[in-house]
């Protein structure tokens, strides 16, 4: 029956479209139906059997009611509009550029593209590997180098963990010394004494031509200069050699498609940014970076790296290659603390060079080159003189006393330059600049008339060699061969591309990803749209804060924000994914201990349930690990903890513990543990992975935390992106807060640059934050507790239905478990030999993304519903896994066997169905839709189980040939 909403009152009408009961997804009947198969009546009573009394809080959050997705929108367009669009000149690495129409459409506003999750199952994500394995050969080509990994999170943290791989793999200098060239950009150095500081080297900031005299175990140059200087760095890179020092040279993916590639001039790692390559500047992020190497480093650089491999039918097919996890594997050994990177933005970029090709982008970069030497031609004819002879799209202009005033007359033309030292102006040139800007850029220094015929300058200038890009550095290799750059030129053609590749991915726009311990809920269309916002999207990182106060007043909105829903007193924004945020609280807290004088604190407690990322980044601040072990409750045995405290008493610097636990369990004795610590004097970290458990229900800030991250990408609705962006701020208590990381460009109000810098841009990927802010904005105080609950009941819902075929490992002391569950198939694979491997391929024929296999428990699956997925979706996932359970039956009463079963030969793809000679002991209705729903709809896996094994045997990191993608 339609009901009659004539005599409702008006406020009901309105509150009827909230945004609330567009993200939470079971409605109120589906809540009850739940809540009555556990046995209970309402959501509270649920909270109360499951969130220990002593940390419960019963205030409500510090935040506005809800907002509507319009009212929310409106507000933060308001705040956009005070951000000013001025024309940006400044460079360091960051410039504007022309996203292509077709790719900003149909990848970056499309939730096939944004929404999917790493591509640790990788028959489903065969798209975005072969957009991340063309990626690799983009940069294996510019380069020069051997490999590429898959991408990393900005260029100064790129340059850090080169800097750390160089050391690994330099075994015969024993030197603490690293070398940074004075011609770096700024924020990378910053960045990099950073890390240093904490990996106890010295960094020495000199001219390059002094690398030769610096007794040091590597190097990092620029290439062209922060302030433009192109230069060939062969003879310096070979000296270094000579002396036992490696080299990692940063540079630029623009010039590289004109230059003299780094690997011919002898680097041993090449780092850089991808941002100009088709990425909004978005005020500092968030941006791909890239990092190739030697092929003999391949095992000690950090990061993902995608290798070719084959199928159980001898397919070609793609995979994440050795590293994958490592962090999580190796715990402190391993080569980084970073779990991420940043595969969104990094298949733009690719695609960007794939719908351009090589010639396009060659056509892109002699124009920007020839429009810089227009330019300095200009300037010279006015008698101004340029510090390089040699120049790729970056001048940097001699102007004396003169330097406040062009300055200023810039602003006034709404045009933002570079000042460099006292005496020297920066101008940097991409593809946006027009002849027009050229000639306003030449009237600012000219007082307003420069008279120049630009047009005839130019003819007079045609090839001609004697200034700008020197020929002697020019590239005379081929770049960017394979037949995926030059086949795509056309708009029908990229657009089926991209569709063909988003066609092999499961994302979120298909059925629910139930990944425990990564919250995989819903990234709302209304959340989305301001990213793409050119004023959020087109201000540089650097450009005077008085241009960006929109971004300003967002900022400080968001901080208090989360600060309500943390219970911390300070918010910094700064780290760019969860492992910095990791590394920004580990590191605020030596700070702290460092003002004390305690210099003596260097244990790092850390249970032995905690996620990889925890002792890696502990290790990554000169800390040691002490791992505290947990009873056989998956809880943190407190008896071990109090022995290891007793053991270390000054020593101890902190704990990190995730809570609830990645066991999926709220810990009863979490107050006993904070007290524990604090007692002798030590810092708590609460990892703020499972926030989306606490948010409106206990605040880590008030039960004991001293710091935690956030990881923005989960709790707080910022996409996955197949693998990145991500963001992971941190909130600290308030005397941690005078600790918080600074910046040496940008200053970030109220930090000490002595705290360091921990990412490249001042806050992090900031354009990437109004999604966090849309999300608190409309969902509210009352939206953002009721989120929390109903990812406690969904979590819940399932373990029960579950529970009666697979054995729950872990559940709190009333018999509930947070917002995940642990299905433990050890003893599944020891009566019939199915492994959680062969579950995981299975969940693929019924359409659904495996949960989280083997961790934090090997032998297990980590199952983290979310609350955005209504009863309906939940229904279909434990229907499929009770099929599942039926099939496994089947082998362990010795109906079916193992080796010929569907569990076994999962996942099925068309090749499997259509295949004439069929001989399998079950149908092929069996195989390929085993449940009713997949008449409907179903995503095909596009190829079959891939051989793990022989990918790593057989190390293939770039394009096959074409043929072998036709077979």
């Amino acid at each position: 029956m339609t009901q009659d909403f004539r005599r409702a009152p008006l406020a009901d009408l309105a509150h009827h479209d909230a945004f609330i009961g567009r993200h939470i997804g079971p409605d109120a009947s589906q809540v009850q139906t739940m809540l009555a198969s556990l046995g209970l009546e309402s959501i509270d009573g649920l909270i109360e059997h499951t969130v220990p009394a002593k940390i419960r809080q019963d205030e409500t959050l510090a935040l506005e009611a809800a907002k509507s997705e319009v009212e929310a929108l409106d507000e933060l367009k308001t705040l956009a509009s005070k951000n000013k669009l001025f024309k940006n000149f400044i460079g360091m690495g960051y410039y504007d550029t022309h996203v292509p129409h077709v790719i900003l459409r149909n990848v970056l506003e499309n939730p096939g593209w944004y929404t999917a999750y790493t591509p640790y199952q990788p028959e489903i994500a065969q798209g975005r590997l072969e957009g991340l394995l063309n990626f690799q050969q983009m940069i294996i080509d510019l380069t020069g180098m051997d490999l590429a990994n898959a991408s990393m999170l900005d260029e100064g943290t790129a340059a850090a963990e080169a800097m750390a791989m160089l050391k690994r793999q330099n075994k015969k200098n024993r030197s603490e010394v690293f070398f940074v060239a004075a011609d770096t950009h700024p924020q990378t150095i910053a960045v990099v004494k950073t890390r240093a500081e904490h990996f106890g080297f010295e960094v020495v900031v000199d001219e390059p031509e002094k690398l030769a005299e610096t007794d040091c175990f590597g190097a990092l140059l620029q290439y062209p200069g922060t302030t433009g200087q192109v230069r060939d760095l062969t003879e310096i890179i070979s000296a270094a050699h000579e002396q036992k020092k490696l080299v990692t040279v940063a540079s630029d993916l623009l010039a590289l498609v004109l230059l003299k590639s780094p690997g011919e001039m002898g680097a041993d790692v090449v780092i850089g940014t991808n941002q100009r390559f088709g990425v909004p500047m978005g005020f500092g992020g968030p941006h791909a970076a890239f990092f190739a190497f030697r092929d003999a480093y391949k095992r000690s650089a950090p990061g993902r790296i995608i290798g070719v491999s084959v199928d159980s039918r001898g397919k070609t097919a793609l995979r994440m290659a050795m590293q994958t996890r490592e962090q999580h594997i190796r715990r402190e050994k391993a080569n980084s603390n970073i779990c991420t990177s940043q595969v969104l933005l990094a298949v733009m970029s690719v695609f960007y060079a794939i719908y351009h090709g090589p010639q396009g982008l060659a056509r892109t970069a002699e124009r920007v080159a020839r429009l810089t030497n227009l330019l300095a031609r200009g300037l010279n004819t006015h008698g101004f003189n340029l510090l390089h002879d040699d120049y790729f799209d970056t001048l940097c202009i001699k102007v004396g006393d003169a330097q406040r005033a062009i300055y200023q007359t810039a602003l006034a033309n709404q045009i933002n330059l570079r000042l460099i030292g006292d005496e020297c102006i920066g101008i940097s040139l991409d593809e946006t600049t027009t002849l027009n800007d050229v000639s306003q850029l030449l009237n600012v220094f000219c007082a307003g008339d420069h008279g120049l015929d630009l047009q005839a300058l130019d003819a007079e200038l045609s090839g001609a060699t004697e200034a700008g890009l020197p020929e002697t550095q020019r590239r005379s290799d081929a770049v960017l061969t394979h037949p995926v750059f030059n086949t795509h030129q056309s708009e029908t053609e990229m657009l089926r591309y991209l569709k063909q590749l988003e066609s092999k991915d499961i994302a979120l726009n298909h059925s629910m990803i139930p990944l425990g311990s990564c919250t995989m809920k819903l990234n709302a269309t209304a959340e989305m749209i301001p990213v793409t916002w050119p004023e959020f999207g087109k201000l540089h990182p650097f450009a005077p804060i008085e241009q960006a106060q929109g971004y300003a007043q967002m900022f400080a909105q968001l901080q208090q924000m989360l600060e309500a829903c943390t219970g911390y007193d300070a918010v910094s924004l700064q780290p760019n994914a969860g492992s910095q945020g990791e590394y920004a609280g580990l590191v605020a807290i030596k700070k702290y201990f460092e003002s004390k004088g305690e210099f003596e604190r260097d244990i790092c407690l850390i249970p032995a349930s905690a996620h990889g990322t925890n002792p890696a980044s502990a290790q990554m601040v000169g800390m040691k690990v002490v791992v505290v072990n947990c009873d056989s409750k998956g809880n943190v045995d407190l008896d071990d903890l109090n022995a290891k405290i007793t053991e270390y008493t000054s020593r101890v610097a902190c704990i990190m513990v995730t809570y609830p636990s990645t066991h999926g369990v709220f810990e009863e004795g979490i107050t006993e543990l904070c007290a524990a610590v604090h007692n002798v004097g030590g810092q708590v970290y609460i990892d703020g992975a499972n926030m989306n458990a606490l948010v409106g229900v206990a605040a880590p800030g008030k039960f004991g935390g001293d710091v935690s991250h956030l990881n923005l990408h989960k709790t707080f609705c910022i996409p996955h992106g197949g693998g990145g962006p991500g963001m992971g701020p941190i909130g600290v208590a308030e005397h941690l807060k005078p600790f918080l990381p600074a910046h040496p460009v940008q200053p970030v109000p109220n930090t000490d640059e002595a705290n360091g810098t921990i990412s490249a841009a001042p806050w992090g990927s900031a354009s990437i934050l109004p999604i966090s802010w849309m999300y608190i904005k409309m969902m509210g105080r009352e939206g953002m507790t009721q989120a929390t609950k109903v990812a406690i009941l969904n979590a819940n819902y399932v373990a029960k239905k579950l529970g009666d075929h697979y054995p729950i490992l872990y559940k709190g002391t009333e018999g509930f478990v947070a917002h995940e569950c642990l299905l433990d198939l050890r003893p599944l694979k020891e009566s019939s030999g199915v492994t959680e491997e062969d579950i995981a391929k299975r969940l693929m024929d019924f359409g659904f993304h495996a949960p989280t296999m083997s961790f934090p428990v090997p032998g297990t699956l980590m199952i983290e519903p979310t609350e955005s997925e209504s009863q309906e979706e939940l229904d279909r996932f434990v229907e499929a896994m009770i099929t599942i359970r039926k099939e496994i039956a089947q082998i362990e009463s010795g109906e079916m066997d193992y080796n010929h079963s569907a569990l076994h030969n999962a996942p099925h793809t068309q090749d499997d169905v259509l295949d004439g000679d069929w001989q399998r002991p079950y149908t092929r209705e069996q195989a390929s839709r085993p449940a009713p729903w997949l008449k409907a709809h179903k995503v095909w896996p596009s190829v079959n189980r891939i051989d793990n094994v022989y990918g790593d045997r057989n190390l293939v990191c770039s394009c096959p040939s074409i043929d072998e993608y036709r077979d």
